[in-house]
């Protein structure tokens, strides 16, 4: 699913399981659509058991922290899977050469 935030001209694409918890996220900012997030719960979790959770919060960010049942104002937009992951390796990619 995806969806807009206005105020801040962010685009939110999110995957979740079938308890409505973010399993994976994207954000991307402005009208050229920078991502400044693309973050996996399983890879944040690993980096917590290993220490180096501040290393992967500031390279790609964190997921929600509630189940988007529990969201408000939040009119999401449905994709394929295909469609998140498009957008998930092309973030991600970005990410990369940015960092490295």
């Amino acid at each position: 699913m995806r969806c807009h935030w206005d105020e801040e001209d962010v685009w939110f694409y999110f995957e979740v399981d079938a308890e409505g918890w973010v399993t994976r996220q994207i954000e991307l900012e402005g009208p050229e659509r920078i991502p400044i997030a693309a973050a996996s719960l399983a890879e944040w979790q690993q980096a917590c058991d290993t220490g180096r959770i501040d290393e992967y919060d500031s390279r790609f960010g964190i997921t929600a922290e509630s189940p988007v049942s529990e969201w408000e104002g939040h009119d999401p937009e449905e994709l394929t899977l295909d469609e998140f992951e498009e957008v998930w390796e092309s973030a991600r990619r970005q990410i990369a050469v940015r960092t490295s």
